[in-house]
């Protein structure tokens, strides 16, 4: 019998890898400064900010994994997740120079986008482990030139 792929579950899965490890780096980045959980308490403190972190990585794991489900069907949309995947990392970039100026300082950049980093190429190995994105991306392309 195949394997039936869930969006809720494995989104669910790939949102607890991805923020724990963003949690972990920001930990580790901050414990490194010597200024352990600053960038927690810049953000609202360890438990607030670790609460919010751990639902919007949840939220963009699930849909992540049902673009690539979703895409399975329509390939076109890959490209439109890749385009939105874009904008989600330049406005990643924006916060990390706001953050840069208001509390973290020159480490901001370290800090938050090396976090988000990390994050996406986890996204990315985990994802492409499970699906063939690369066969996808192709057919997609193909389907843009008809």
């Amino acid at each position: 019998m195949p394997h039936r792929h869930s969006s809720i579950r494995e989104g669910v899965q790939l949102g607890l890898i991805v923020a724990t490890s963003i949690w972990a780096w920001l930990a580790l980045v901050d414990a490194a400064a010597g200024e352990p959980f600053r960038t927690f308490t810049v953000l609202g403190g360890v438990v607030p900010f670790t609460i919010l972190h751990y639902l919007l990585c949840l939220v963009y794991g699930v849909i992540a994994v049902s673009a690539v489900h979703r895409a399975a069907r329509e390939p076109s949309l890959l490209i439109a997740a890749a385009f939105v995947f874009f904008i989600v990392e330049f406005a990643f970039a924006m916060l990390t120079a706001l953050l840069a100026q208001v509390g973290l300082g020159e480490l901001a950049w370290i800090r938050i986008l090396g976090g988000n980093l990390v994050g996406a190429a986890l996204t990315f190995v985990l994802l492409s482990r499970k699906h063939s994105l690369r066969e996808e991306l192709r057919r997609a392309e193909a389907e843009e030139q008809q």
